[in-house]
């Protein structure tokens, strides 16, 4: 079965500034976050490193062929290591870059982003200033400047984006409160391809609004974080299992992709367990699995020859 994770991040250092507040990695795997202690890596990456090689062994254990990396603000910019990374394994990850949207010429930003090699570029729309309708719960300082997706320098760089053929992968607040935005992006720019993250924000109310976004021909939705937005549940996760099939039903299953989040979740689980549940759930058919693991995501990303990865015995087996 061919396994691709849609969703996950990659830094050497952890450094960001986001809306009045900071993220500082700390020792053991804990970083402040934005002044509370947070254990934002597993405890054995004791160096704050989150680098290529560890996922990779990872991925490898877990007989993960392939991985798109997208950017979070919240991990500071990433562009100059993600380059790199592209560069030295690039039959096993897609990176996405990312620009400063809070000030102007993040357009020149994406233009040399796209000369550089990046085949995405990532957006945590979720994190932008969302003005006085702001519903973000958490880490976000509201201001009376929106940033909307289907304005000015935004719609430049996405026709950009779609003329170039780039990807756009993107998290929206929660809700419907930017789909109108996004849907009026997509009626401009018909022919950019776009993935929307954290399966619409599933535990939210109106996340099925988002999903619905999948509708269009060139828009895909991708499952990162859906083990973190059901941690309270924990595994075998038969919420996450109920809404990827309630997608299903809204877009069809050839629409979704599974995604992990990783390194983020896989301090509460292990990285196959980010996805192992989907494997042995009897309210998926195998077909339904093949495509939602792995399929999906080659296609829509364009992903060519993967690696062969035989499955290790443990040593507790």
């Amino acid at each position: 079965m061919i396994i691709i994770d849609a969703h996950s991040h990659l830094w050497l250092q952890q450094y960001a500034e986001v809306g009045g507040g900071r993220v500082r990695q700390l020792p053991n795997g804990r970083a402040d976050f934005f002044g509370e202690e947070r254990q934002m890596l597993p405890p054995f990456m004791i160096d704050g490193r989150n680098s290529a090689e560890v996922f990779l062994s990872n991925m490898d254990y877990a007989q993960v062929q392939a991985a798109v990396v997208t950017q979070e603000f919240i991990d500071g910019n990433q562009n100059d290591y993600l380059e790199d990374v592209q560069r030295r394994y690039p039959d096993r990850f897609l990176c996405c870059g990312m620009c400063h949207y809070l000030r102007p010429g993040f357009l020149h930003e994406a233009e040399r982003l796209i000369e550089r090699g990046f085949r995405a570029i990532a957006i945590p729309a979720h994190r932008l200033p969302l003005g006085d309708d702001d519903r973000e719960s958490s880490q976000h300082t509201p201001c009376a400047s929106r940033v909307r997706l289907n304005e000015g320098e935004m719609m430049d760089m996405f026709r950009l984006m779609e003329r170039k053929g780039i990807i756009l992968s993107i998290t929206l607040a929660p809700g419907d409160l930017q789909v109108a935005e996004m849907e009026d992006v997509i009626a401009r720019c018909p022919d950019l391809k776009i993935a929307i993250g954290h399966f619409g924000m599933v535990t939210c109310p109106g996340w099925q609004e988002q999903i619905k976004l999948a509708r269009h021909k060139n828009v895909m939705i991708e499952s990162g974080g859906i083990t973190w937005l059901f941690n309270s549940e924990f595994y075998p996760f038969e919420g996450a299992i109920d809404a990827i099939r309630e997608a299903a039903d809204l877009v069809g299953m050839e629409k979704l992709m599974w995604g992990s989040d990783y390194p983020r979740t896989i301090t509460a689980i292990t990285y196959r367990m980010s996805y192992d549940f989907v494997l042995k759930t009897d309210r998926l058919t195998e077909a339904e699995k093949r495509a939602f693991l792995g399929e999906n995501a080659r296609r829509f990303y364009g992903f060519g020859e993967l690696p062969e990865l035989p499955y290790i015995k443990n040593m507790s087996e």
